[in-house]
Order: C-alpha cells, then structure tokens, then sequence
C-alpha cells in the first residue's frame, strides 16, 4: 500500500492535455492500418491512468529506447515522471542526453513542461541501494561496522540476485516517496527481467536456508561460543578453514549474519510489498520485441509467465517493424521487371530500385507472418508496431518520433 500522501490514481481513461511546445512531426504517411482482430494497445490512456510501467524483453530489441520513449512522452503529456534503468549498459543516459546516470534521480533538460510534466532519469546502483537500507535500519555504531565487512562487502557488489533484491527495494522506495505520478522501470533482458518478479521468493528461500539458519543460531552467542558451535556442527571443516583463514573470518562472519535478523526482515517484508504493488490495479507490463524469431519466443514465454502470476500485461510493442509501401507490386512481379530491364539493358537505375522494394517486401511480409505467429498464440494481447527507423535514436527528438509511433500518431 502506498502512503496516503502519495499522489491519487487517476482513473483509467484520464487524458491530458498534448504539450504545445512540441516540434511539430515532420511530414510522413499517416498510421498504417492496425491488424486485423488484434487489440490496439493504447498507449496514451496507459501513460496518463497508469503508475507504474514495466518495460520487459530480450536483449538489442530496442527497451530502453521504448522506455525512455515512452517516459518522456508521459512527461511532456503533463506527468511527473522517473524512469529507471537496472541495465547496466547505460543506453538510457545517452538517449535522453545525459553524461552519466546514478542512483539519484536527476531532471533531463530539454523536455517541453508546457504541460506542467517534468521528467527525471536513474540507473540502479545495488551497492549504493544495499548501503542505503544499512544506514537506514541499523544504528550508526552497527552500521558503520557491517559496511566494513568484508562478507557484507561482497554480497552488495557481486552476490548473486542482489541486483534484483535492490531493484525491488529502490522501486519501492521511488513509490513511497510520493513524488512522481509515473514510475517507468527498464529491465534487463527477459530472463533477468524474471528474476525481477522472483527477488521476494528468492529472498526468503535464502533467508530460510538451513545454512543460514545454522549460521544465525550460534551467532548470537559471539567470538569463542559461535566458533564452538560451529566447530562442533561442522567438525574437521570449521577446523581446517579456522587453520587456514584465521579466527578473524569467523568473527567477520558471525558479525555479518547476526546483523542479518534486523536488517534482511524488514527488507524481506518491503521486497513482498512491492511485488504486491507490481500486481495492484495501476502497474502496466509493457513487453518490447522485435520482429524476429528468437525475439518473439521470448515475448511469447514472458507473456506465460505473466498471466501464470497475474501480473497486469498491457500489451505488446512490436519494434523495428518493416513495411511496403508499393504492397500491390509484390516480390514476384519486382523481381521479373528488373531481370526484364536487366536483360534488355535499359534503365539500371529503376531496376536496382526494383530489387531493393523486392528485398524490403520480402522481409515485411517474412516480419508479418512471425508476428501473426505471437498473435494467433496470444489473440487476447493488445500490440502496437513501430517502424523501423533509418537511423539510431541519440536524443530527445528521436525519442519523441518513437513517443508518437508507439501512439500511432504517425508511422
């Protein structure tokens, strides 16, 4: 549950006024017919009614650039918005313009605040986020002692799942601020992004380990009663390890799990929240792919796994898509009119341009049919498909042309 003095839920529908600093969009063919029996994903309604949005997909399918589309177009429609990266790429600070992101949301320049919206940009750091819950929910004598660990230390750096446990954490924390309307989370590729959903369940499978529990039991007893215990539990083990790496170890890990009781419960307690929040009426799954096969298996798993845990999927972007414009002249007749003027000799220029659409028909029609594969699996998923640019998108304004595709303003 979010505080009461976070901002309301606007009811589903709600639109706001389109900025009208805009660009204006360049002159392009209007939106290309939607296809047939499929739901259009409304991406509009979803960035003005909706709290959260989860950007999910496999890797180099363009999610980042999708989530920072869509951040900024909800922020130049008049929202508060903060998106937030755990990919460690750091693609999203170089499309929105900025040097470098951290873990502190920091204001893009540039963005139209004509309607009152503004729009702020992070990257996860784990480390910082594990400290920050250290300092938070210890006394200053013991958290000054657990941050010099060297157990704490390499389980906030390089433990395996921390990143998610810390994804968790840090979105629960940007929710409970109260500070921003919409809260844009860019995952990691797919399977990562799963481990995302999985950080409360995991957590407490750790928390619950019978190795845990058998540390934090003789823990309480200190330096010479925990090495007792342990010895007497373990034997030639805790012998052999006590020889080699000396006392000090012991006592470095009975200081780091006895801190675990007070700090890893509340965490644990926060982590379920958020997946709670993750489920609730006002969280949208947004599920990027590309039209290629590999691209669209992994949507096609990831949308499983969602309706299996009753996560709020608002659809699907189909991204880098390819189309025709010349759809009447098919591959076939392209083909058999350029080796016609190739074997007369005459106009080289309109037959190279003859096999180019013929390339670019086959590769739409060869992108449709894989994606009519996904619909007829997932007929219920609404979608939307953005065309593929003729170039990478580096700033603000190409981040709009994808802001207003996504919305099928133009295409």
């Amino acid at each position: 549950m979010k505080p009461a003095s976070g901002p309301a839920r606007k009811p589903a529908g709600t639109r706001r006024a389109t900025g009208r600093g805009q660009r204006p969009a360049p002159s392009r063919p209007g939106p290309r017919p939607h296809p047939s029996g499929v739901p259009r994903l409304d991406v509009d309604d979803m960035l003005d009614s909706e709290r959260i949005i989860v950007c999910c997909g496999s890797g180099g399918v363009g999610k980042t650039t999708t989530a920072a589309a869509l951040a900024l177009r909800a922020a130049e429609r008049g929202r508060r918005v903060v998106v937030l990266t755990i990919d460690p790429a750091r693609r999203l600070a170089q499309s929105l313009g900025l040097t470098a992101l951290d873990n502190t949301p920091r204001e893009v320049s540039g963005v139209d605040g004509s309607a009152g919206g503004r729009l702020d940009a992070m990257m996860l750091d784990m480390k910082r986020t594990f400290d920050e819950i250290v300092l938070e929910h210890s006394t200053p004598e013991r958290a000054e002692a657990l941050l010099a660990n060297p157990f704490y230390q390499s389980l906030s750096s390089s433990f395996a799942g921390t990143q998610e446990y810390m994804a968790m954490e840090k979105l629960g924390q940007l929710d409970a601020s109260g500070v921003w309307d919409l809260i844009v989370v860019d995952t990691p590729p797919t399977r990562s992004a799963l481990d995302f959903l999985d950080a409360p369940g995991r957590l407490g499978d750790f928390l619950d380990g019978r190795l845990l529990r058998v540390l934090l039991a003789p823990a309480k007893a200190g330096g010479r009663a925990y090495a007792k215990v342990l010895g007497a539990g373990l034997g030639m083990f805790t012998r052999v390890i006590t020889k080699v790496l000396g006392a000090q170890l012991l006592a470095d890990l009975s200081q780091f799990v006895a801190a675990l009781e007070t700090m890893f419960g509340g965490f644990r307690a926060r982590a379920d929240q958020t997946f709670r929040l993750l489920a609730a009426p006002g969280t949208s799954f947004v599920v990027v792919a590309a039209p290629e096969a590999a691209a669209l298996r992994e949507a096609s798993y990831f949308v499983d796994r969602l309706d299996a845990d009753g996560m709020p999927l608002a659809g699907l972007i189909v991204n880098r898509m390819h189309f025709s414009e010349a759809s009447a002249l098919t591959v076939e007749r392209g083909l058999a009119g350029a080796e016609t003027l190739a074997e007369h000799g005459e106009h080289p220029l309109a037959a190279a341009v003859l096999r180019i659409h013929a390339d670019r028909a086959r590769l739409a029609e060869r992108e449709t049919r894989l994606r009519e594969r996904f619909t007829s699996a997932h007929p219920d998923t609404a979608l939307v498909e953005v065309e593929a640019l003729s170039g990478d998108v580096h700033d603000l304004a190409g981040l709009r042309e994808i802001g207003r595709a996504l919305a099928g303003e133009q295409q």
